[in-house]
């Protein structure tokens, strides 16, 4: 028999990863985001494109696998502890916006001619905002742990807990049909709470002794095997039941997600999930058709317009209502207009169902796709809108002629601790921030902070910082402190300037700008952590204390050649590398420093 008979055709499995590899870059890059990137890879190299991928169903059958254990992942995160601390956001913010959104694009499907129960899956499809580009977006903004940004996290965590009811809402409207006693199939819906029930009683009881024995055996690609069987059996167990395979992979992560195996599933899992949730969304990609398109693009096109103006509207609505200021409203809905990538699992289960037809399955998934493509550009025009930020500065007061031994701009994580210890000597400061949540908090705690901006001249006089016997600048921002401690020196330049630094190279820019004392966010914890772990590896205290002597010496050594070489200049004596004891002799040699090599 030739060999060409027993040939296994790679074609498709390098198109599908090279694609993915090309594609995801390059769109991160260009600001979309990798989902959108997948799908792009799909399209260009599905039955529509490059026809390199003729039959996408069979990709995507097998891709669904990672939709299963990306929401087992998800039901891991979902510990009580977790969702309690968020009930108010998650349970209130989330369940009102989606349930307007849900109930007025339900309304659009029902008022262009729809029946209520396509209209319904179309609607709440769209609802589920794409977590993966509102994430990203938050994330190069750096507003993820702002409260903004926490409010936006919640109502994803809700939307993300709503495919569960919404994938059971597809399989209970399924058995409405003509012929069925009462329209419903008692029998199906029965047997589908058994194994609901049945799943978890496995959980409460079994899986955690099971994972415990397994832990005991001490080989780790059993443990990898089991939970890849704790999620494919779950998953598989809701399929018998007429059920969805995600549900039970779902439910399967919330009942381990106070177990002690939690972490080491998840990062067994992780790599699978990654790997199959792209590939699904290729297959997705592939599956659009495009002749549907663009036989329908004036319909795909009203309904996009619909769906992101409506849905916008009601997020907005509910910000408001929820006590948002109009920034912040206007923001979420921009951010959160777009369908997701759940919307393309929901559709799928729906045509099974019956609900909906394939063709309508494309027209929807074309809708979702062409709102997660225009998202990035309404980013870009929401700066054009967006209001000139005003903070609420009522109740706050402006320095004024302040008399204090010691004036400290910036009252962070820094400026805290340091006023701690020259309140505690007895010395009077005077403390000015421009942040306004954070002066009302220290109000909270009793502390005096004034509202006022130390790069003005004006403040710092009206802060005190001509009488000042010392000026400390513990601001966060890098570009700032080096503003302030050059106006400083330029005004008042016989009073010392003592300063943080965010990093080594803020550290000498300070120098250079005559700042007399300086200190490196991490370099004191920095020392004391590595004399823990010298004590916990036997060294005594005499030798430890040698050792961060030699260490702050040879730093010191190395700040003084960086003044004047640069950062690279101190690598010759810098701890690390394979030949870094023949450098270390040879800097210690030319300083006149002799020591013994340590252990």
């Amino acid at each position: 028999m030739s060999e060409a008979a027993h040939a296994v055709d790679l074609l498709p499995v390098v198109a599908l990863l090279g694609a993915g590899v090309i594609a995801v870059p390059l769109f991160k890059r260009l600001g979309l985001g990798s989902v959108l990137g997948y799908l792009a890879a799909g399209i260009l190299i599905g039955p529509f494109g490059l026809k390199i991928i003729s039959e996408p169903a069979t990709a995507l059958h097998v891709a669904e696998l990672g939709v299963v254990m990306f929401l087992f992942i998800i039901g891991l995160e979902m510990r009580p502890a977790r969702l309690w601390a968020l009930r108010g956001e998650i349970f209130g913010l989330g369940v009102a916006q989606v349930g307007l959104c849900a109930l007025l694009l339900t309304a659009i499907g029902v008022a262009t001619g729809f029946p209520i129960a396509a209209s319904f899956v179309a609607g709440a499809g769209f609802v589920l905002t794409s977590t993966a580009i509102v994430m990203q977006l938050l994330q190069e903004r750096k507003t993820i742990n702002e409260p903004a940004g926490q409010k936006m996290v919640s109502i994803l965590l809700l939307e993300d807990l709503a495919i569960v009811p919404l994938l059971i809402l597809v399989t209970f409207l399924a058995p409405v049909v003509p012929g069925h006693a009462g329209g419903i199939d008692w029998a199906a819906i029965g047997i589908g709470l058994g194994c609901l029930i049945g799943l978890f009683v496995a959980g409460r009881y079994l899986l955690n002794p099971m994972f415990a024995l397994l832990a005991n055996a001490q080989a780790r690609e059993v443990m990898t095997a089991a939970a890849l069987l704790v999620v494919l059996g779950s998953a598989y167990v809701m399929q018998l039941g007429g059920l969805s395979m995600a549900m039970g992979a779902f439910l399967a992560g919330v009942l381990l997600s106070e177990s002690h195996f939690r972490h080491q599933l998840e990062a067994d899992i992780e790599p699978f999930r990654g790997i199959l949730l792209g590939l699904f969304f290729l297959a997705v990609g592939m599956s659009l058709d495009l002749n549907i398109v663009a036989a329908n693009w004036q319909m795909i096109a009203f309904y996009v317009a619909a769906y992101m103006i409506v849905k916008a509207g009601a997020i907005y609505a509910v910000a408001r209502l929820m006590k948002s200021n109009h920034g912040q409203a206007l923001e979420r809905a921009v951010f959160m207009a777009q369908g997701g990538e759940f919307a393309f699992v929901l559709y799928a289960a729906a045509t099974s169902a019956g609900i909906i037809t394939d063709e309508q399955n494309a027209i929807l998934t074309a809708i979702v796709i062409l709102s997660m493509v225009l998202t990035p550009l309404t980013i870009i025009g929401l700066k054009y809108i967006m209001p000139k930020a005003i903070e609420d500065t009522d109740g706050l007061d402006a320095p004024q002629d302040n008399e204090g031994h010691v004036l400290i701009i910036g009252f962070g994580r820094v400026g805290q601790v340091a006023s701690q210890m020259v309140m505690a000597a007895g010395y009077k400061v005077s403390t000015i921030d421009n942040d306004v949540e954070m002066i009302r908090r220290a109000g909270e705690y009793g502390f005096k902070v004034y509202y006022g901006d130390g790069a003005r001249l004006d403040i710092l006089h009206a802060a005190g910082a001509h009488h000042a016997q010392a000026i400390l600048v513990c601001v966060d921002k890098p570009d700032e402190t080096l503003k302030i401690v050059e106006l400083i020196k330029a005004e008042f330049p016989l009073i010392p300037v003592l300063t943080r630094a965010f990093d080594r190279y803020q550290a000498l820019k300070l120098v250079a700008a005559g700042v007399d004392y300086q200190v490196r966010d991490t370099f004191e914890s920095a020392l004391v952590l590595g004399a823990k772990a010298l004590e916990t590896l036997g060294e005594d205290d005499e030798a430890i204390s040698e050792m961060e002597r030699t260490v702050r010496e040879r730093d010191e050594m190395r700040f003084e050649i960086e003044l004047t070489g640069g950062l690279d200049a101190g690598k010759r004596i810098f701890y690390g590398g394979a030949d870094y004891l023949s450098r270390r002799r040879k800097a210690e040699a030319e300083a006149g420093i002799i020591t013994e090599t340590p252990n």
